[in-house]
């Protein structure tokens, strides 16, 4: 018998050139490679150890491999897997009332990507205008904001203002009007009788964090009230504890109409999104309309569920709360010192980085060597967003690399 040869182990930099022939060329990573992670940790195949400050754009708010939700997949794993929404599943209404009752509306509408999520609101909104609001056939608009980042689709992309997720992808879906983010008076003068919705960030995430002004949302609710018109507030990034409290909108105790979750919905292990909305808003869609073979899966039923329960406790929201005053005073020392400014909320931040010392790569670059993990956005940014499990200790650890890397 032949026994087949065991193949040696490839090193980050044989597995990073292996990737180039075979893999399209639609990102570009920082040259660490993954092998294990633990927590706040991640471990390279090489063995090095490196702080994870980046927690996958929000979707790792519980860190690596959480036990709690690692025992649920693996329990959902040794009973059922998938049926698709053919058929019912055990796991899928607990899922969904624990969803409702921890975003205070009344029904969800299960998904697997953020994209998802958001191509799914558009497609509600629009449905709603035309049954409910009485705006005449495919007339119906939606109001978005500059700057926004609701995902890489060709419907989203259209309203997209960043070239590079624009340029050679058009023709462009209509039916949507941009206006500058924060200005009220912009959104109200761009909302009229055909307006479905108005979609927005709370926090514009890829932006670079950016965070309106005070009643700004407070503003968007009343106007959309005013107008007849539905709030959609995509909180893919910055729900789920990430700012210190379960919802972003929380801080000026809004509720939209439609609120879009992802990310960390799947704790880190399945692609878990959904549209959580009023009875009247969903209520809407009728069998046939819509539809998605993985959405509500057991599986990512089974996780969903355990992120929920992990967040009932309100342990992760006052942990991002009470380490984001840490992350601000360390990032306030640091101005003026390499950093030009920056803008937190809870335990995320946009760092502008001064473009004399280095771009916003050249400065992830330079944390990957000290063992910190962040990404760049737009120049001269670094994205901070740890796991919600990161001790003070970590953080100020992380704080002190990105100190002397600004020297």
């Amino acid at each position: 018998m032949t026994v087949a040869p065991v193949k040696a182990p490839r090193s980050s930099a044989e597995l990073i050139s292996a990737e180039t022939p075979v893999l399209a060329h639609n990102y570009h990573p920082l040259p660490v490679v993954v092998a294990r992670a633990e927590g706040t940790w991640v471990e390279d195949v090489e063995g090095r150890r490196y702080l994870d400050l980046l927690a996958g754009y929000s979707a790792l708010n519980f860190g690596h491999r959480h036990p709690a939700l690692i025992e649920a997949a693996h329990r959902q794993l040794d009973q059922l897997t998938l049926t698709s929404r053919a058929f019912h599943n055990d796991r899928l209404a607990g899922f969904a009332e624990g969803l409702a009752e921890l975003t205070g509306l009344d029904m969800v509408l299960p998904m697997n990507t953020g994209a998802e999520a958001v191509e799914s609101a558009v497609k509600v909104a629009r449905k709603w205008a035309y049954d409910v609001k009485g705006v005449p056939a495919d007339r119906a608009t939606i109001v978005v904001a500059d700057g926004n980042f609701h995902g890489r689709t060709t419907t989203i992309v259209s309203f997209s203002t960043d070239e590079s997720a624009r340029a050679g992808f058009g023709p462009f879906t209509p039916g949507f009007r941009v206006v500058p983010y924060n200005d009220l008076a912009a959104l109200e003068a761009a909302v009229d009788e055909t307006t479905a919705a108005v979609l927005l960030e709370p926090i514009q995430g890829e932006a670079g964090v950016v965070i309106p002004d005070d009643g700004y949302l407070t503003g968007v609710r009343d106007l959309t009230r005013r107008a007849g018109c539905l709030f959609i507030a995509d909180e893919i990034q910055s729900g789920l504890g990430r700012t210190g409290r379960t919802l972003a909108v929380d801080h000026e105790a809004v509720r939209p109409d439609m609120l879009l979750l992802g990310k960390a919905l799947g704790g880190g292990i399945v692609p878990v999104s959904a549209v959580v909305a009023g009875r009247d808003v969903l209520g809407v869609l009728r069998p046939g309309e819509h539809g998605s073979t993985f959405g509500g899966n057991p599986l990512s039923a089974a996780v969903g569920s355990a992120v929920v329960d992990l967040l009932a406790t309100g342990e992760f929201q006052r942990r991002a709360a009470e380490l984001g005053k840490v992350l601000r005073t360390g990032l306030e020392a640091l101005t003026g010192k390499g950093v030009t400014g920056f803008r937190a909320r809870g335990l995320w931040a946009g760092v502008d980085i001064d473009p004399a010392i280095g771009t916003g790569r050249r400065i992830s670059e330079l944390l990957l060597a000290e063992g910190v993990l962040v990404k760049d956005t737009h120049g001269s940014t670094i994205r901070l967003a740890p796991p919600l499990t990161i001790t003070r200790e970590e953080l100020e650890s992380a704080l002190a690399a990105l100190g002397r890397v600004l020297g």
